[in-house]
């Protein structure tokens, strides 16, 4: 008999991930604008996003460590329910610092000098949501694999992408008319709220929960447990290894392009407005989401054959992308041109992620599970700074003609296609 894909635990894993991400992602739109209202200044504003990000790479092996010691489901509610914590903190304190109503809108914020002692809760909130997501994310990953099984975990996983994707896309733009409408202080109530709404959901999720051998010490817990997820990524399995490093590296030049690349081009390259490039987001947005749903219904043909055919498909669509730049073509054509092949890398990258992270999850034991997740978000998380940074200077360097940026790319993604051909057809096998 097959089984179900939305059982109950999954189901309510599934819930409390739009709520979770309805609560990250308003909170990280409005917290930008409103660092950037209160300052004028792009560096604070980077600095504050990078003080997020660190504790992701640092601290991400700590929390796959503890998501294969720990029950993971009480886990995610502590987790969700400090994140809501710390969400209402940072709200009481600017309450208190500001000495008015909530949803006043103008106030002492706006007094010159007096956005310190916000703008410093605003950075020590970004910094504990980062370190709690450096533990959460590998442990919700860690989870679907004992959710689901054979196809349905393709499936799952495809689940969990269109969520990410759709609350990526709708988010924004609802948050931008709720904090326009309302302000910072109703956001953070809000979100605080989405946090805890999350954590009550994670409570009825039951899991089941080996215990391991107590009575170590921490140092011979971490040389244990590191030992084991480097025996299984080098010695027994390699090929996970290998495919991780394919996942960064498709990343490095995905990322690179389309975050640094679409922006770029349709602004600076060919002169387009706002309006445009909008347009162009929303619409990549939506190829995200038609990808996860196209690999959840191909689940069964994909899992066979075609993770390497996905990567050589995202490097052909650039082709004519790069192309456009050297042919005697207007504007909108260009435009038009790019950005259709923009959604179609977009919507087959999304695909290939789903895949490659189902096939790891697939591979790996339960107990090494939260490890080797949190292995995958190290490298992904480090690889698409560096692809930005790159892609920076290479559309910088080359601005007066971007096909040596393009075409370079495409022929890269499909060589990475082409040469991981042989150890894929080994991957599948085993």
């Amino acid at each position: 008999m097959k089984e179900k894909l939305f059982n109950r635990n999954f189901t309510l894993l599934l819930l409390g991930q739009v709520f979770s991400l309805i609560g990250n992602y308003t909170l990280k739109f409005a917290l930008s604008m409103y660092v950037l209202e209160q300052t004028g200044s792009a560096s604070i504003f980077a600095g504050l996003l990078a003080v997020a990000t660190v504790p992701q790479v640092l601290l991400a092996p700590i929390g796959g460590l503890l998501a294969d010691r720990l029950n993971r489901r009480n886990m995610m509610v502590a987790l969700d329910a400090f994140s809501g914590t710390a969400v209402f903190l940072t709200l009481l304190g600017i309450c208190g610092f500001h000495g008015i109503h909530w949803f006043h809108g103008t106030s002492w914020a706006h007094l010159p000098g007096q956005e310190g002692p916000t703008l410093l809760l605003i950075g020590i909130l970004q910094l504990v949501l980062g370190i709690l997501g450096a533990f959460e994310s590998p442990t919700v990953q860690a989870c679907v694999p004992q959710m689901q099984t054979g196809e349905n975990l393709l499936k799952g996983n495809a689940a969990v992408s269109q969520v990410q994707a759709v609350a990526g896309l709708v988010t924004p733009f609802l948050g931008s008319l709720f904090y326009t409408a309302v302000g910072i202080r109703p956001v953070l109530a809000v979100c605080a709220a989405c946090f805890f709404l999350t954590a009550l959901l994670e409570c009825f999720i039951r899991l089941r929960f080996l215990r391991r051998p107590g009575g170590q010490k921490i140092r011979q817990i971490l040389r244990q447990d590191l030992g084991e997820s480097k025996d299984f990524l080098l010695k027994k399995r390699p090929e996970v290894f290998r495919l991780l490093l394919l996942a960064a590296l498709a990343s490095f030049f995905v990322v690179g392009t389309a975050v640094v690349g679409l922006p770029f081009l349709v602004r600076n390259v060919l002169g387009l407005s706002a309006g445009h490039y909008g347009a162009a987001e929303s619409l990549m947005g939506g190829a995200s989401v038609i990808g996860a749903l196209t690999v959840g219904l191909l689940a069964g043909r994909l899992q066979k054959n075609g993770l390497q055919s996905l990567l050589i498909m995202a490097g052909a669509v650039l082709i004519p992308a790069g192309a456009a730049f050297l042919l005697p073509l207007s504007v909108i054509v260009r435009y038009l041109l790019l950005l259709a092949c923009f959604c179609i890398a977009q919507a087959v990258c999304s695909m290939f992620s789903v895949l490659a992270l189902s096939m790891i999850q697939e591979s790996t034991p339960e107990h090494l599970t939260g490890k080797i997740m949190a292995c995958v978000i190290a490298l992904s998380t480090c690889a698409q700074p560096a692809g930005q940074v790159v892609y920076g200077l290479l559309f910088d360097l080359f601005s007066e003609s971007v096909w040596p940026v393009l075409l370079p790319t495409a022929a890269a993604l499909m060589a990475l296609g082409c040469l991981s051909a042989g150890f894929l057809k080994r991957f599948t096998k085993e």
